[in-house]
């Protein structure tokens, strides 16, 4: 007779899977927020969010699921592209579309989540899909894995932090007079904005 596998051997990598997918629309999300937040400073942007604010409960679900479906073809167009030899054009395609996206699906859910949640079925998954992200994440928080990663990106942040220190604002890109690199990026952005005036 054939021993069966206990069933969490067989669901822990789909968690782990699920976790670090989490994981990746997380940080898809905060980069979009922060991207969204400076966008949010023009003024014709400052007033569409605040139409955005005042819409009913299905209008605003709509505002909010719509832009995620109709990025939808464009990543199965980016999918046909690599697809037909093109995987380089594919791929920024797709991650252009991801970043994208989650700027506008982040900043369309700050914006429309007192409204959504006046709708008892999206209340009602919106609090079952914290729950179960918050799991997900935790159980990959408690890996041996993802612990180790995380004290190497500490030990890296910290050499990082050190080298900055001991070198000072020379290495920082952004200086005056940093390095080569900055000084013939600014010359050519110099010649640029000559060329076109």
């Amino acid at each position: 007779m054939a021993r069966a596998f206990p069933r969490s051997l067989l669901l822990t990598p789909l968690v782990y899977l699920a976790a670090l997918v989490l994981l990746l629309e997380e940080w898809c999300w905060d980069v979009g927020m922060r991207l969204a937040a400076k966008l949010a400073r023009w003024p014709w942007l400052a007033a569409a969010e605040a139409r955005v604010r005042t819409l009913p409960p299905f209008a605003a679900l709509c505002a909010f699921v719509l832009p995620g479906l109709l990025l939808l073809p464009v990543k199965l167009l980016a999918l046909l592209a690599i697809a037909h030899g093109h995987p380089l054009s594919g791929i920024t395609v797709i991650v252009v579309a991801k970043i994208g996206g989650a700027a506008v699906v982040a900043r369309l859910y700050a914006l429309t989540l007192p409204t959504l949640l006046a709708i008892a079925w999206f209340a009602r998954c919106h609090a079952r899909f914290m729950i179960v992200k918050a799991r997900c994440f935790a159980r990959l928080r408690a890996c041996l894995v993802v612990r180790h990663a995380r004290a190497l990106l500490d030990r890296l942040r910290l050499g990082a932090r050190r080298l900055r220190r001991r070198f000072g604002r020379g290495l920082a890109f952004g200086h005056r007079h940093g390095n080569r690199t900055a000084r013939a990026l600014r010359r050519f952005v110099n010649l640029w904005r000559a060329r076109r005036r």
